[in-house]
């Protein structure tokens, strides 16, 4: 069985020479990594001491990144921590959302046209 990490003790990592991350609710001590990360040590030190789910797939890290970070695993984030978050927005949401605005203004268009013809 893994060990529980709460949000609040990540949080008190949250140094260069202490880092650790949450992504997708595991948590990881990735603090010896932190000058070898390819994208620099401020894109870590940036998301220390924080969930960094929305970060780490934004960037769209590759299977390997993916594999790598399985070395850094310490625990999983706690379950009253985990009921607490508000899942991120993901490119889906926000895609319907956009379309709804423009299909919106759209009709608005169509209608004032049609409006204005009669």
């Amino acid at each position: 069985m893994s060990k529980e990490i709460s949000l609040a003790t990540v949080k008190e990592h949250s140094k260069p020479n202490d880092l650790w991350i949450v992504i997708d609710n595991k948590v990881y001590d990735v603090t010896k990594f932190r000058l070898e990360h390819p994208g620099g040590e401020d894109s870590l030190t940036s998301v220390a001491g924080t969930d960094a789910t929305t970060d780490f797939n934004d960037v769209g890290h590759s299977a390997e990144a993916r594999e790598l970070l399985k070395k850094f695993y310490i625990g999983d984030l706690a379950a009253s921590d985990i009921k607490n978050k508000k899942p991120p927005v993901g490119c889906r949401e926000i895609g319907i959302a956009v379309g709804a605005i423009l299909l919106g203004m759209a009709l608005v268009y169509v209608i004032k046209r049609g409006t204005a013809k009669n």
